[in-house]
């Protein structure tokens, strides 16, 4: 039987920065990310695992460079598909519980609703495509597994769409953002709540508990703050909360002239309702959820 530690991948990433700040207090969490374990060294890993022989395996770790992973495709493969697939086996057979990251981008985007969970998948490019082969994998190996479906993910650290935003508007007269892709933006502290909050209502608040329950509610669940809006929407409500003295004007326009090299959704809104149901488990609006990221917005 496993012990009762947590191993966590991408530690320092968005997410993973997150999680290892929420279960540090209540749990043994062993955390990596390339400067200690490099996903693409397979062996490593499998092997990291079986030293640590881990009760919770927490993967915040992922390939996300859209566009570029039309030309890494075998890269986003590894580190998306391959990497999963073997996180899920190694768990399994150590019988202990794995909760893995996905994204809104394994859906086609066609939908005029929300996106549930058991809706047809259709991924437009490589990275979508990575992704939803890495939820098969883990959906398909049956242990115990959270398969967490999320969407728009930023924060006050790294790279991401709220950083450059704000760098931007104290750049530019003017942002010109796509304004006919919808869905909701959502916090990483959010994601990590979340998730924490899901664990222990499978576990126990001190997350000691047998995996019995996680076997029952195993599956794949959306995780986005609720409401939604565009780009140019969550652009407006960026520069807005900053009150700059002389904010930019905010200008809407149309995914077809903001060309990329790899398509996004124009619907990435999920349906969150099954992780409620399930797990008592509910993120805020996003529109307050930025609120609350940008208290702790560095000045600069």
């Amino acid at each position: 039987m496993p012990g009762e530690t947590i191993m966590l991948l991408g530690s320092q990433g968005q997410v993973g920065f997150e999680l290892e700040r929420l279960l540090a207090p209540v749990a043994e969490v062993h955390a990596f990310d390339l400067h200690n374990l490099d996903l693409r060294e397979t062996g490593a890993v499998r092997d990291t695992i079986r030293t640590l022989r881990p009760k919770i395996i927490l993967n915040a770790a992922a390939y996300t460079a859209v566009d570029k992973a039309e030309e890494e495709i075998e890269l986003a493969r590894t580190i998306n598909a391959e990497v999963p697939a073997l996180l899920a086996r190694e768990a399994s057979a150590l019988g202990g519980m794995l909760v893995h990251y996905s994204t809104d981008y394994v859906y086609s985007g066609n939908k005029t609703e929300p996106y549930r969970e058991e809706d047809p998948t259709g991924p437009l490019g490589a990275y979508g495509r990575t992704k939803l082969e890495g939820d098969l994998a883990v959906v398909t190996e049956g242990g115990p597994h959270l398969v967490f479906r999320t969407s728009w993910v930023y924060g006050i650290r790294g790279k991401n769409f709220l950083l450059t935003m704000m760098r931007l508007a104290k750049e530019r007269p003017e942002i010109r953002v796509v304004d006919d892709q919808h869905g909701a933006p959502t916090w990483c502290r959010s994601i990590a709540e979340g998730t924490v909050n899901a664990l222990k209502s499978i576990l126990g608040q001190e997350l000691n508990g047998p995996l019995e329950k996680a076997q029952e509610t195993a599956g794949v669940y959306h995780l986005t703050c609720g409401g939604e809006t565009t780009w140019c929407g969550f652009t407006r409500a960026i520069v807005e909360a900053m009150q700059l003295d002389n904010p930019p004007k905010v200008t809407p326009i149309t995914t077809a002239e903001y060309p990329t090299p790899a398509k996004r959704p124009v619907n990435s809104v999920l349906d969150n309702s099954k992780l409620e149901n399930a797990f008592g488990v509910r993120l805020p609006n996003w529109h307050d959820a930025l609120l609350n990221c940008l208290k702790e917005s560095p000045a600069d």
